[in-house]
């Protein structure tokens, strides 16, 4: 029979990834860590971890176990609560996987409440718009442009957000005027590097400005605000970035206009965990009061 304290160090190594770090949280030495993950492969005869130069990562096996002592984890703040009558504080590392703009531009300008609120919680923000994989664990929530067809993913819909066509007003006060569609042929564009798009849903520029000729392409959303608010070109942005700059002005909002919607996806294993329901319940809540600002409304 293994010992479950061991557990405690379990987890907090597979969501630290560094003896160090885990050490730090648990109050320990890091060789009191080490000797306790050994006791428990041991106890198991499994390995739990790989290590690498960039620290420890889960072996399948490890794998398997997370969700397990998660829960475990779970039911026993829940007893310390209902037998003992106290709040057990919430803890742990909680990793984000969202779109660069709402990670960087969203969530990272709302953190601090949260924060102030659960303190022992750390949440690590993974703002890139890339395919994440919650099964393999690269993330404990992700933010998708679209709900997963299959798998063991709970999933529910976040917000609707809006993109429109922007130019800085200095571009637009020295380049041909713009009233209708056509007359965005002569103007210089601003858009993703098309062979280099990993998710469908980001697809949109090719369907909504047709045969614009491209004068800058970056992957990166920020670079690419930057340089429309630079005067380079226009671009389609998200109205909850450039509501934020009065350097930047809206071209033919009634006629080109990209509507997409925000999922929240949770593997079923962690829904219940109680920091990441705590951070689940976090960016629902944020993104329901601020629907006007996703929408440019």
């Amino acid at each position: 029979m293994y010992d479950w304290n061991d557990l405690r160090y379990f987890l907090e190594l597979s969501r630290q990834g560094k003896l160090v770090r885990a050490a730090a949280r648990l109050h320990v030495d890091h060789t009191t860590v080490s000797r306790r993950i050994t006791a428990l492969e041991k106890q198991l005869d499994v390995r739990l971890f790989d290590k690498s130069p960039n620290g420890y990562q889960l072996t399948d096996a490890g794998l398997r176990l997370l969700p397990l002592a998660e829960q475990i984890e779970t039911r026993s703040n829940q007893l310390y609560q209902e037998i003992a009558g106290k709040d057990a504080r919430l803890g742990g590392t909680v990793r984000v996987a969202a779109p660069e703009a709402l990670g960087s531009q969203v969530i990272a300008r709302h953190v601090t409440a949260f924060c102030r609120e659960h303190p022992d919680i750390e949440i690590e923000l993974v703002a890139e718009t890339r395919r994440t994989s919650l099964s393999k664990r690269e993330a404990d929530i992700a933010i998708s442009f679209s709900r997963p067809e299959s798998g063991r993913l709970i999933a529910w819909k976040l917000c609707d957000y809006r993109l429109r066509l922007y130019g800085s007003r200095d571009y637009l006060a020295h380049h041909a005027p713009i009233s209708r569609v056509e007359d965005l042929s002569r103007h210089g564009f601003v858009s993703y590097i098309e062979d280099l798009i990993e998710m469908p849903e980001l697809r949109f520029f090719d369907n909504t400005i047709k045969n614009a000729h491209v004068v800058f392409r970056s992957t990166n959303v920020s670079a690419q605000f930057n340089a429309i608010l630079d005067g380079l070109g226009l671009g389609l942005v998200h109205c909850f970035m450039a509501q934020r700059e009065n350097r930047l002005q809206v071209v033919l909002p009634e006629q080109i206009s990209v509507e997409r919607t925000y999922w929240l996806l949770v593997h079923e294993d962690l829904r219940h965990v109680a920091r990441v329901d705590a951070v689940c319940a976090f960016l629902t809540r944020l993104l329901s009061e601020n629907s006007q600002l996703m929408m440019g409304d």
